[in-house]
């Protein structure tokens, strides 16, 4: 390369080296200082991803694999949660650091921001584009008001009540002042609610040999065959591989949580501004490009402060209320369902409530379908929105001529994208069953890890200052990240050949 060339190269910000402006230096914020229930109001982003994690992994693919393979598979869940976490908290570390969400700082690496906002839009488009958590919904409301399971001949049914619980979700995104707000609060009650009644019922119905299986399970012991079985013979692959990434969160959402953490205010993220709604909120300056602080005594002072919120926002709330939220439907399923069923269909969301309602009645079976309607379609709202927000932060910070439009409100971009979702997810419900929909965007979740852990490592140990910097142990946990969902990946292809 010429002298000219390299010289121009040095003088270009390392931040600013793929197109992106480079960070303006600031004075980190001061953290909150919470004590006791003041802590309900600190955490929030592990908050929204459980609430969404709940529905996919822990409600449908679970269950699937569970009642099919039996408990010992919880080690894959175990392993999952805990990568993810560490995962959840290295994307906080960039968002903290600069106010931006991981996807900038994505866009900020080589070869070129455009190629990899494309590359992120495609993935995202892929794994979350298909409404399938409107159409599992669309059972447990079916067996709500008919007290049957649906069957083919009711899937034209079954698709419209998809259709009206997706435009449900679209609606609760058109009100309030803060997006990320509104979600927090819904999936605060989902948690409370689900979990807490999951428990009820397993304490209830559950049988201790039962309990004593799902502990066993969650090292990959079978406690029927007296045996360490970790990789079933016979199971499903593709299943299984779904269930891996859906564990926890999964992909392009766990992704997402650095966006939530930014509108929530983590760190930096207070001065880059958030996405305010269309209904009740204002608007909002929403900066296009992060911000750095100088790594002296005070500010590192406030940075341990942050970091404190976040281990708690993502150990305190996200990794146990995902564990509990693993364990608790699996237990119930297992007890209530015979082994080895393979309730992959139109009623998978249902099928709890009907075996419940066969031992313990109507009102029962009721309430259960009801839990069932209402995970699902928090999860369906959550990821949803998960995907508009990325994309629209995605074109927020590529494109001058989008941060132009419509004077510089930004929700004019958020609501323009949402509608564009919205006619293809209407019309996606009628590409295949949901559950088919549910596992095809989980494979390409373990995909999203394979890569997305390794560009979070670079861009944590190369972007950021030293000082900020993950320690080497975590730096080993993304690379033994990128290799298990690897090896799972490998896996669920290899089911094919």
């Amino acid at each position: 390369m010429p002298a000219r060339s390299l010289a121009r190269e040095a003088a270009v910000a390392t931040e600013a080296r793929s197109g992106l402006d480079p960070w303006v230096h600031a004075e980190l914020p001061a953290p909150p200082e919470p004590k006791g229930l003041g802590w309900l109001g600190v955490v929030g982003p592990g908050v929204i991803v459980l609430g969404a994690s709940i529905g996919s992994g822990e409600f449908l693919l679970g269950p699937a694999v569970f009642v099919r393979h039996g408990l010992s598979l919880l080690w894959v869940t175990a392993v999952a949660v805990f990568l993810q976490t560490v995962f959840n908290t290295e994307l906080m570390r960039y968002t903290v650091a600069t106010g931006e969400p991981v996807f900038t700082g994505f866009m900020r690496t080589r070869p070129s921001s455009t190629a990899w906002a494309w590359f992120y839009v495609v993935l995202y488009f892929l794994q979350t584009g298909w409404p399938a958590w409107a159409g599992t919904a669309a059972g447990a409301i079916f067996f709500l008001f008919t007290r049957r399971l649906a069957g083919s001949s009711d899937a034209e049914t079954v698709y419209y009540i998809g259709v009206s619980t997706f435009l449900l979700c679209v609606a609760v995104l058109l009100v309030g002042r803060r997006i990320e707000r509104t979600l927090e609060l819904l999936n605060w009650i989902l948690v409370v609610c689900i979990l807490g009644g999951f428990l009820v019922l397993a304490l209830l119905f559950v049988p201790s040999t039962t309990w004593l299986a799902a502990a066993a399970g969650l090292v990959g012991f079978d406690a029927v065959r007296g045996t360490f079985n970790f990789l079933p013979s016979e199971v499903d692959f593709f299943l299984l591989a779904a269930l891996v990434a859906f564990s926890g969160c999964g992909g392009v959402v766990n992704i997402t949580l650095s966006n939530w953490a930014r509108d929530k205010g983590y760190g930096m993220g207070e001065r880059a501004g958030y996405i305010p709604a269309a209904v009740g909120g204002h608007r909002v300056t929403l900066a296009h490009s992060g911000f750095i602080f100088a790594p002296g005594a005070e500010n590192m002072r406030r940075w341990r402060g942050w970091w404190r919120i976040v281990r708690a926002d993502q150990w305190g709330v996200f990794f146990t209320g995902a564990i509990l939220g693993m364990v608790l439907p699996a237990l119930l399923y297992v007890t209530f369902l015979p082994g080895g069923s393979d309730i992959q269909g139109l009623s998978i969301s249902a099928a709890l409530a009907n075996s419940i309602g066969a031992r313990a009645g109507a009102l029962l079976a009721g309430i259960i379908a009801l839990l069932g309607a209402w995970i699902l379609l928090k999860t369906q709202l959550d990821n949803m929105e998960a995907m508009v927000r990325a994309i629209t932060d995605i074109l927020w910070t590529g494109s001058r001529r989008v941060r132009s439009w419509r004077s510089g409100d930004v929700r004019a971009v958020y609501y323009g994208v949402l509608g564009t979702v919205v006619l293809w997810g209407i019309a996606a419900l009628r590409l295949a069953q949901p559950i088919v929909l549910l596992k095809l965007g989980a494979n390409v979740a373990g995909v999203v890890f394979v890569v997305a852990s390794l560009h979070l490592l670079w861009l944590n140990t190369r972007l950021l200052p030293l000082e900020l910097r993950p320690p080497r142990w975590r730096r080993a946990v993304l690379v033994g990240m990128a290799l298990f969902y690897g090896f799972f990946v490998i896996l669920s292809l290899r089911s094919f050949w």
